[in-house]
Parts: C-alpha cells; structure tokens; sequence
C-alpha cells in the first residue's frame, strides 16, 4: 500500500473576506512532493478555505492512488479536531464541506493530525499565492523554477523524512490524544514599553498606547486568520485586558481572568529604567540578577516565587483546557517562565530571552506531563 502525506491550508484576508487554498501531496518514504493544487474561492471565512484545501488535497492523494494510505496534517484546529470526529460540526457552511471530505477516501485510510503553521508553509504559501493570483484577476498556476520555491520543497522533504525517522520527549505518540495548548500573546505597548522601564504588577498599571492598539488588533486578525483559538485568558492588569478585549472581538471569544498570570511585582524599581536601578540600587540589582530567590527591595516579587505560581497555574489550566487551544494574554516574566519550565531550562535562561510588545509564543502540554515549545516570539503579524 502507499502512503501519502497531505498537507493542507486556506485563509481568508478579512474573515470573510478573499480566500483561496493550498494543498500538496507528498510521498510518505520520501517527502518529494507529487502534486501541488491552490485555488482563489472568492469571498470566504478562513475555515471554509481550510476545509477547501483540504478537499483538494485528498482529491488529488485519490487520483494518484484510490488504494493509498493518507495522513492529512494541517494547522486547522478546527479542521483535525472535527475530521477527527472529536468535535461536533455546528456550522452550515462545513457540514456538507465536511462530509464530502469523509467520502473521498474509506476512513480506515485517512488519518489526521494537527501541526503548527511553522510546520505547514507550503500549503500556506500555496494558499497566499491563490489569493495574490485572485486579486489580479488571475488563476493561480505553478510557479517555475523560483529559488525559493524550489527551497521550500527541499525543506518539506527533508521536514517528512526528519518526522518520520527522530523521536523526541516534546512529541507525543498519536495515542497520547491531543495537548492542552498555550497560544501566550504579550500586551501591546504601553507608555512604558519604549523606554524599557520596570512595569510590573505594583506600578501605575498603565494602559495602552495608541502603538499598542494597533499591535493587539494586529495580533487578533492574525490569531482570527489561523482559527484556532477557542478561549481567552487573561491577566487582571489593565494592558493585558485592553489587549485581550481587542482580540476578543476579532474572535467572538469572551474573556476570562486569571490572577496568577499577572507580571512579577518588581517593589522599589517599579517605573524606573535598568540604568535608574544599578545606580540607585547597585547591591540589590546583583544579588537579584544572581539568584532567583531574591526579591527587589520595597516589597517585591522573586523569581523563583514566580515560577512557582506559574507551574500551579499551568496545572490548572492544562487540567481545565485538556485537548483545546487557549489564549493566555500575559506579560514578558510570565510567558519567560511558561517556556523556561516547558524546557526545564534555569532560572537564568529567563535574561537570554528576547520577548517584544504584542509577540506570540505556543507551548503544548501532553497527557504524560511533556510539553512542546512551538513558537517562541514571532512578530510576523506585526510587520
């Protein structure tokens, strides 16, 4: 029997708005793609589009060989979960889509599994190139010979071999059901962002700026685009639920509040830059940067009390949120610590990480107490 790997995507600039698809089918052994299918649909929601691709994609894995074993990977939630028969299909537009699908192939053949957009740029490049071509009027065709089309498919090969051939603790085996994701979405800016100054849970509790409006509805057309996200957290400081109400509404989520994901209260140094600290507390800064159980003069918060906090809540939550994609809209020292815990890296691993304004970052969490850091500051949606 053959095996395929069918990888597929869709979007929507607007939701709804112009959509188009992408799928590829690839050689399982191998990783060489075989067939390539991309179509503009005109006005769409992002999963309509992703069920379209994923209709073509098993279209296409069906004429190459109706006997052929398929593994569909797509970064669709929605999609997988619902194909997957472990979500009910609610919607009228993805029921008949849906059920098309599910007869293209016997069941027994055709398996599914959710991957991060990270790990599915072809489909998406696909996709994009559908909808560039239908804003011109044009159908999409093929590109030839383009440099970084032909580097996209040495990486998809090499993607599928490396999948199918290396095991690591961060994967989980199919039968270990789906993880508990953290999509964590850092505040926009606030007035003190740009001068990077201390801003914890002790300070002003300042707003947004205007920049950091614009950055959190960029981030909810972005999380709107992928579709996956299914609740919303937020901690109860005032930039993280201005941000998170400004996602909300792209998504038509309501919002939750969660303490516990608030920033480290940073006492005495509260609105003061890093160069205002070391000279007004030049001791208090040292022996602070050099151990994490020390907490900053005036009241403040350890880090290793933070981490504790942090792995309390991520039980909680991963107990509450099993098998579902959750947005935690946090702050630079939270979201640090959910990914220095994932890792099991030291407490010093918290000052070699970059984390800017209105960033995403995703950690899954498995039924045997594994987790998988998949994205860590992407800013794409920014740009």
């Amino acid at each position: 029997m053959r095996e395929f790997i069918v990888e597929a995507d869709g979007g929507s600039r607007g939701n709804p708005g112009p959509a188009g698809y992408g799928s590829v089918v690839l050689d399982a052994a191998t990783g060489e793609p075989l067939v390539e299918a991309a179509e503009y649909i005109g006005v769409a929601t992002n999963n309509v589009a992703e069920y379209r691709g994923l209709l073509a994609g098993l279209r296409a894995a069906y004429e190459l060989d109706p006997a052929a074993a398929v593994h569909v990977r797509m970064d669709s939630k929605l999609v997988i979960e619902q194909m997957s028969g472990r979500w009910k299909i609610k919607h009228p537009d993805m029921r008949p889509l849906a059920t098309e699908a599910s007869r293209i192939f016997p069941p027994d053949q055709v398996t599914y599994e959710w991957i991060p957009r990270e790990r599915n740029k072809h489909a998406d490049r696909l996709a994009n190139e559908a909808m560039d071509a239908g804003s011109r009027g044009e159908r999409w065709s093929p590109t030839t010979a383009g440099t970084e089309r032909v580097e996209d498919t040495a990486k998809s090969a090499a993607d599928v071999r490396a999948a199918r051939t290396v095991a690591s603790p961060g994967w989980a085996p199919a039968d270990m059901g789906a993880p508990a994701t953290f999509v964590l979405l850092r505040h926009g800016e606030t007035p003190l962002t740009p001068q990077k100054r201390f801003s914890g849970s002790g300070g002003t509790n300042p707003s947004l700026s205007e920049v950091g409006r614009e950055q959190a509805e960029r981030a909810g057309a972005a999380l709107a685009r992928r579709g996956t996200i299914e609740a919303i957290v937020a901690s109860p400081l005032a930039r993280t639920r201005e941000t998170a109400g400004i996602v909300a509404r792209h998504l038509g989520l309501e919002v939750s509040v969660e303490d516990e994901i608030r920033e480290t209260d940073f006492g005495a140094w509260e609105g003061l830059t890093f160069a205002e600290v070391r000279e007004r507390y030049p001791d208090d800064l040292n022996r602070w940067l050099a151990d994490p159980t020390v907490e900053p003069p005036g009241g403040g918060e350890s880090f290793a009390a933070t981490a504790t906090r942090i792995a309390a809540v991520t039980d909680k939550l991963v107990a509450a949120y099993a098998g579902r994609t959750v947005l935690l809209v946090s702050h630079v020292t939270p979201i640090k610590t959910f990914v220095q815990l994932a890792l099991g890296a030291p407490p010093k691993a918290l000052f070699r990480m970059e984390l800017s304004a209105a960033a995403l970052s995703a950690v899954a969490y498995y039924a045997d107490g594994n987790a998988s850091v998949r994205l860590f500051n992407d800013t794409s949606h920014l740009r």
